[in-house]
């Protein structure tokens, strides 16, 4: 057997060992735990959220539920690192896209302020009125539409910059912004037929 294969598995025995410790609040053993391993942790973390300060937040919340759930690791499901790179990364895509709502958010309800003082009452009213509908339309689309659309419309990206950014092939980024347009037509048909 390879020398580092050797090495990863003592390591891995290393981790599960504490883990187990951890299972029974051993503080001291999840302390050499997260010694081991948040530098690679964080590493993943850091490519996911750019934003040093809010991927040491996600870094604490991924040990955090690492704690908490140590009872749930399953070493048949695959090492603890693996298990803690699960964790991070699924804590990390959680807070961008939070991130990413609450500056949609922050966009539309800015838009809404800009409203020029030649506009009267009733026609603020209304654009209001269509903003909150677009919005609605928007929250109503499957995630996967919703972030291509947002991608697009509210980050100015083109179909290549969005695949290469969400991982996703061109064809379906292509697919999932005609699908979400469509839907969305639908939705919005009162608005675009004159009637709101």
């Amino acid at each position: 057997m390879p020398l580092k294969t050797v090495e990863t598995q003592a390591q891995d025995q290393h981790l599960m060992s504490l883990i187990q410790r951890a299972t029974t609040g051993d503080q001291s053993a999840f302390a050499a735990l997260y010694e081991a391993t948040s530098k690679v942790v964080f590493g993943l973390v850091l490519r996911i959220v750019p934003e040093r300060a809010t991927a040491e937040e996600v870094l604490l919340d991924v040990y955090t539920q690492a704690w908490r759930q140590a009872n749930n690791y399953d070493s048949s499901r695959g090492s603890p690192l693996a298990w803690l790179m699960t964790i991070a990364r699924s804590r990390a895509i959680d807070r961008l896209r939070s991130s990413r709502q609450d500056q949609n958010k922050e966009t539309i309800d800015d838009a809404s302020t800009l409203v020029s003082s030649s506009i009267s009452p009733e026609e603020a009213s209304v654009i209001s009125e269509r903003q909150r509908l677009v919005r609605s339309a928007l929250d109503m689309l499957v995630p996967e539409q919703r972030e291509v659309l947002e991608l697009a419309y509210y980050a100015g990206l083109s179909h290549t910059e969005i695949a290469a950014k969400t991982g996703h092939p061109l064809g379906t980024v292509k697919t999932r912004t005609r699908l979400g347009m469509m839907k969305m037509r639908e939705m919005l048909s009162p608005i675009l037929s004159g009637q709101i």
